[in-house]
């Protein structure tokens, strides 16, 4: 159920291919997919979209988020490392453990490089119940165990599959190298908008609330009658300060009505 053609093992997985190559392919696809699926998060459920407007999700500009990239290289490399686990529910339910286990150490690491370096937090679950320092939780945990078990009971043989595709069709490396060409200059552009935000956050003592401050842009668009960038989330006529310094005063007095 679990295995493929030419993937019975070590060697047989990647069928040869060059291991990097085939983690890149996978990257390629885990960070567009996962930017798919928080776009519709974002506009369906979340609660720093209120009027649940379509919002570019993420950190980067471009569409793919890097978290999903690293997850699913992780649960590919976590489903082929137990050969045959379906054979033994222990195993299943050891593996199903670590892949959910392995996503929240990525997501943690992930949001507490943005806490403490950049000074911005790029997802917040301090609202949730037995969350940690607002970045991880128990709910998001489970959450991501379930992404694990359908990983690998539907998605882990479909992976085999087109890493097979790709060891027979290289020339598409030419795409993956262009995706990371593009990729490197996007997070370059990032990093810069960011280092302002921690330049604003610094002198004013604060957190910036990444996807609160693209809600409040595009709320800031709408109440204009102007059209919003869907890619360029921070593209405004009004100096980014200005929006930084209102998106912290709505938070304020959202904590002060939270605690009467």
């Amino acid at each position: 159920m679990l295995s493929g053609p030419g993937c019975g093992g070590r060697k047989g997985r990647c069928g040869g291919m060059n291991g990097f190559l085939s983690l890149a392919y996978l990257f390629f696809i885990g960070s567009v997919l996962g930017w798919v699926l928080e776009l519709f998060y974002r506009r369906f459920f979340s609660r720093a979209n209120p009027e649940h407007k379509w919002i570019n999700p993420g950190f980067c500009t471009g569409p793919y988020v890097p978290l999903y990239g690293f997850g699913l290289c992780l649960l590919y490399l976590l489903a082929s490392a137990f050969s045959h686990p379906e054979a033994d529910p222990a195993r299943i339910a050891a593996l199903l453990l670590a892949m959910g286990a392995g996503m929240t150490a990525i997501e943690y690491l992930a949001g507490l490089l943005a806490l403490k370096v950049m000074k911005v937090r790029l997802w917040d679950y301090s609202m949730l119940p037995g969350n940690v320092q607002g970045l991880i939780c128990p709910r998001f945990s489970l959450i991501w165990t379930a992404m694990g078990a359908g990983y690998l009971f539907l998605v882990h043989p479909r992976v085999l599959r087109a890493l097979l595709w790709f060891r027979d069709n290289l020339a598409f490396s030419f795409v993956i190298g262009f995706f990371f060409g593009v990729f490197t200059i996007d997070v370059a552009c990032s990093i810069q908008l960011v280092a302002r935000l921690k330049r604003f956050a610094e002198e004013n003592g604060v957190i910036v609330k990444y996807e609160n401050l693209k809600a409040h842009i595009r709320a800031f668009h709408d109440r204009a009658a102007m059209k919003s960038n869907f890619l360029f989330a921070f593209h405004s006529p009004r100096a980014l300060t200005e929006h930084l310094a209102e998106a912290q005063e709505a938070l304020e007095k959202l904590r002060v009505r939270i605690r009467r």
